[in-house]
């Protein structure tokens, strides 16, 4: 497209862009451009290469191949790119006035409070009604914040045409406190800013962008203008798959009373959630980051405080889970992190494999057994496909994906009544999730039940027996037999509901 059909020159262009790590290329050959006087909306699955993107341009991430340039045209000076990111990067403890001085050129020489405070409000008055610059940001409204983060980050331009990144920038805010931050973003780029936005929520991309970039494995599989596209589409661009198309599924055996259940559940990001937990079933949970998702493994096992109306684990009442009670009564956890929160890198597979459960690796006299310990870490490494077969090899020497089966297995050696998720196969090759995927169906098959919170929407379609969708901290679908599908839970998952109708959008400022 070239700068007349577009109506603005190029800000920002990315050409042939390659960003590889061990096992995986997240870049792929992306070239997109970002012009001056539009916003465009970069789509994607985690995964997809988004965040990788913006690390790239930010300078977190070196490129392995391709470029970014900033170029200048008609006499300009080049364009800089500032950032907006979805923690907003503030200081709660400090002022407006205090975060607005951290970063910028603009801060005032000799110190001046009362000039700084002056400066203050004269830059959130930019994009809406004043507010107090002078108490803790923790304390202002999450819009408040988003104004305070974006007055940063225009602070100091030398210039309108730069290129605002905003990434996830409305994970927080709500209602009007979006239509804020809109009413910012199209005035910036009505005086000849670029903007990039990142986000997940369609809805607010109808109505804020001009063109859409859409990534699918680490590539762009779609750049579009915003007009004539609409949910459906959107979703057929992220996917690849069209809304009418079925995943199937063959149920497992569900059998039974409910192992786990759960009423009322409050914690981190969960506002209410009610569950029961079958003996042989996979129960998936999805939703957008910030949706209380990945909360919801942690919070049953009680690495996260939580409060519940009532809680029983195989027929027995818990007060409040701990990760200690939650072991003591077959209750199994492998985290997202397993680097952090999964495994112990300085010690090997054996040490590895044998944590939290030691009764089975122990002697006569109650002291543990190397032989034992060391039999059955061969037998777990082999059963799992661990490679290489080492048993006194560190565990930070392993492979993402094997060293993921080294904490399924430890945990599946008990025979857990109930097995927790967290993105199961996250950072692993597709060898490694079929090991994953065929070891959580057993476990089913065993009687276990299994509850996997994922972000891979054909990961949950293809082990899930049904699944439970969150959006703000709330269960809001529960999908199974042909309801799921991936533009079910997509369509869950970002709001996309009949009661829940699309922000309309503003041709521009008044």
């Amino acid at each position: 497209m070239s700068a007349d059909e577009s109506g603005g020159d190029p800000l920002l262009r990315v050409t042939s862009l390659v960003k590889d790590f061990p096992g995986l290329r997240a870049l792929d050959d992306v070239s997109l451009e970002v012009r001056s006087g539009e916003v465009v909306a970069v789509l994607g699955h985690n995964g997809s290469g988004k965040s990788t993107l913006v690390k790239v341009l930010a300078g977190r991430y070196l490129a392995d191949d391709g470029s970014v340039e900033l170029p200048a045209s008609g006499g300009e000076e080049a364009a800089e790119l500032h950032f907006i990111h979805q923690d907003l990067a503030l200081v709660g403890a400090l002022t407006a006035v205090e975060n607005l001085n951290l970063i910028g050129s603009a801060r005032l020489r000799p110190h001046d409070s009362r000039a700084e405070r002056r400066r203050a409000v004269e830059l959130v008055s930019r994009f809406g009604e004043a507010f107090d610059v002078t108490v803790p940001v923790a304390s202002l409204t999450p819009g408040q914040r988003a104004i305070v983060a974006i007055a940063r980050a225009l602070d100091g331009w030398t210039h309108p045409r730069n290129v605002l990144v905003l990434d996830e920038p409305t994970e927080s805010l709500h209602g009007a406190e979006v239509e804020i931050l809109f009413s910012a973003v199209r005035g910036l780029a009505a005086d000849g800013a670029g903007v990039m936005f990142i986000s997940h929520r369609l809805d607010e991309v109808l109505a804020l962008a001009d063109r859409v970039v859409v990534l699918r494995d680490g590539r762009v599989v779609a750049a579009e203008p915003v007009d004539g596209l609409d949910h459906d589409r959107l979703v057929e661009l992220i996917t690849g798959a069209t809304p009418a198309e079925i995943e199937s599924h063959q149920p497992h055996d569900v059998r039974g009373d409910p192992v786990l259940s759960v009423r009322g559940l409050r914690g981190g990001a969960i506002e209410h959630l009610d569950l029961d937990l079958h003996p042989g079933e996979i129960v998936g949970v999805a939703g957008v980051l910030g949706s209380g998702r990945e909360a919801v493994p942690s919070l049953l096992f009680g690495a996260v405080p939580s409060h519940a109306g009532s809680f029983t684990v195989g027929g027995a009442v818990v007060l409040a889970p701990t990760p200690a009670t939650s072991i003591r009564r077959k209750v199994a956890f492998v985290p997202g992190d397993r680097a952090r929160h999964g495994s112990t890198a300085q010690m090997s597979a054996r040490e590895n494999l044998t944590l939290p459960q030691m009764r089975t690796v122990r002697g006569a006299g109650g002291a543990i057994s190397n032989r034992r310990e060391r039999a059955e870490a061969e037998r777990r490494l082999a059963a799992y496909d661990v490679r290489p077969h080492r048993t006194e090899q560190r565990f930070g020497l392993f492979s993402g994906g094997n060293q993921q089966k080294i904490v399924l297995a430890r945990w599946l050696r008990d025979d857990p009544l109930v097995l927790l998720l967290d993105e199961p196969t996250q950072g692993v090759d597709i060898g490694a999730k079929t090991t994953i995927y065929d070891a959580v169906g057993q476990a089913a098959a065993n009687g276990t039940a299994v509850l996997v919170s994922s972000s891979d929407t054909k990961e949950l379609l293809r082990i899930c027996d049904r699944v439970l969708v969150l959006r703000d901290g709330r269960l809001v679908a529960e999908l199974a037999g042909e309801a799921l599908t991936e533009h079910r839970l997509l369509v869950e998952g970002y709001g996309l509901t009949p009661d829940n109708p699309e922000i309309q959008k503003d041709q521009g400022p008044s």
